[in-house]
């Protein structure tokens, strides 16, 4: 009898963190595009702000080798991704989202992958054929802030399986495995069949992991399904949408939970799943 390896026992932070690595590397570099004067007051009032700490904190030498060789590790773990999505990128998207008019977005985080196969506006994702967790019908409509629906808009959709785990970064999954771009009909409307994920903790035998031990924090994210939402001649969306009741709604380790970003799933009326409908709309570019 041969033995099957689950994606619980082979998703290692390190095996995420070079996948998520990798997928971050491959995206178009914004460095050319910053000044010399703004990396300049960048990089002069972060480390101002790890003087300040060492210096309030009476940081020791104990404690600073111990920091040293904790860096070090994040990027041997390939776990640098992790960590900022994790603990920064929620002020990120804040400051970068806070004259929209439209939408509320939220964080990306590192498991996105861009190129997933593209389906009609009434689609089912990609899944196994005995894929488990509750059946969800998600759907709604894309438009304008005026009001206009957005034909042909790309709903971008990827998410965790009731296991916790992502294609592509959990070995043992189909590659595109509840992951796809759902094209909108004439009228914005999608409606796409999947599953509810399930909440899950980032990776916890790496780098963040010992951060998350140490300081004694848990490593939970809520259940939530991801999205980019977008249109031509308006601004592309990025969101996570979670569940109402859902746990660790109010602690999520990553900070990414809005009240506007949670949804209220009804049961359908043939008892086969949840219902959730939810709306899009794009601020002009």
């Amino acid at each position: 009898m041969t033995d099957t390896i689950t994606p619980a026992e082979q998703a290692t932070a390190a095996a995420s963190g070079a996948a998520a690595t990798e997928v971050f590397r491959n995206k178009q570099s914004a460095a050319a595009a910053t000044s010399k004067e703004r990396v300049d007051t960048l990089a002069r009032e972060v480390l101002a702000a790890m003087h300040d700490i060492i210096r309030r904190h009476k940081v020791t030498y104990a404690e600073y080798d111990v920091l040293k060789a904790w860096l070090i590790q994040v990027g041997l773990d390939g776990e640098w991704p992790l960590f900022l999505d994790v603990w920064a990128e929620h002020v990120v998207e804040e400051v970068a989202n806070e004259n929209r008019q439209g939408s509320k977005g939220t964080i990306e985080g590192p498991y996105y992958v861009p190129g997933a196969p593209e389906f009609p506006a009434e689609a089912t994702l990609p899944m196994r054929e005995n894929e488990t967790g509750t059946p969800l019908l998600f759907q709604g409509q894309v438009a304008s802030v005026d009001g206009t629906p957005l034909a042909g808009a790309v709903i971008d959709i990827w998410h965790a399986d009731d296991d916790g785990y992502y294609s592509q970064f959990a070995p043992g999954l189909p590659e595109w495995n509840l992951r796809g771009r759902i094209v909108a009909d004439d009228e914005g409307r999608f409606r796409i069949r999947t599953v509810q994920p399930a909440p899950y903790q980032i990776p916890t035998d790496g780098s963040c992991g010992r951060l998350i031990a140490a300081a004694g924090w848990h490593a939970w994210r809520p259940a939530h399904l991801h999205l980019k939402v977008f249109a031509p001649g308006h601004q592309l969306i990025t969101a996570q949408l979670y569940f109402q009741g859902g746990e660790h709604i109010e602690d999520d380790i990553a900070s990414a939970v809005k009240p506007e970003l949670i949804l209220a799933p009804t049961p359908v009326a043939d008892g086969t799943g949840n219902e959730v409908t939810y709306d899009f709309v794009l601020d002009k570019a």
